[in-house]
């Protein structure tokens, strides 16, 4: 396994995706449940929609376990230990936002709702230009050249 060390800047960061999500998708669904919106015929959106959702939860959990296997602390408040180079990560720099995205648009597809979808749009936007391109600043401050070569031999997403 290969480590390295990362600012807590960075894994401060980390804490507000999992709100932002959840807020948009919230938003999603108000509107959706305000202007209902069927994306396709029920049983396909389902089938799709489950797919997904459990393409996010391993990728989720295989993401997990890998961190969990580095040492590193979960604890936002605590000075971070580790950035993980294994696992998911040696195929994108952040399964982790991935992950959750699968699990967003097959939670909108089970549910077979477009608004949360549309919603998605924005929020597309807002981690990319205020989260992780923040996040790989922060990284590439700390680990400079290191970090520029991981940069190079892994995708951003996939």
């Amino acid at each position: 396994m290969v480590a390295v060390s990362a600012p807590a800047d960075a894994r401060l960061a980390a804490t507000r995706p999992v709100l932002l999500y959840t807020l948009t998708f919230g938003v999603g669904l108000a509107i959706n449940h305000a202007h209902p919106q069927r994306l396709l015929p029920d049983a396909i959106a389902f089938g799709i929609g489950a797919v997904l959702l459990v393409a996010g939860g391993l990728l989720a959990t295989w993401a997990n376990r890998s961190v969990e296997r580095s040492r590193l602390t979960r604890d936002a408040r605590c000075p971070s230990d580790v950035v993980v180079v294994t696992g998911p990560f040696a195929f994108s720099r952040n399964p982790m936002h991935l992950a959750r995205t699968l699990l967003y648009v097959g939670t909108a597809l089970e549910r077979n709702a477009l608004w949360p979808l549309v919603t998605l749009i924005p929020l597309a936007a807002a981690m990319h230009f205020h989260v992780v391109r923040v996040e790989e600043r922060l990284l590439e401050q700390h680990f400079g050249a290191a970090y520029r070569r991981y940069c190079a031999r892994v995708r951003r997403w996939i």
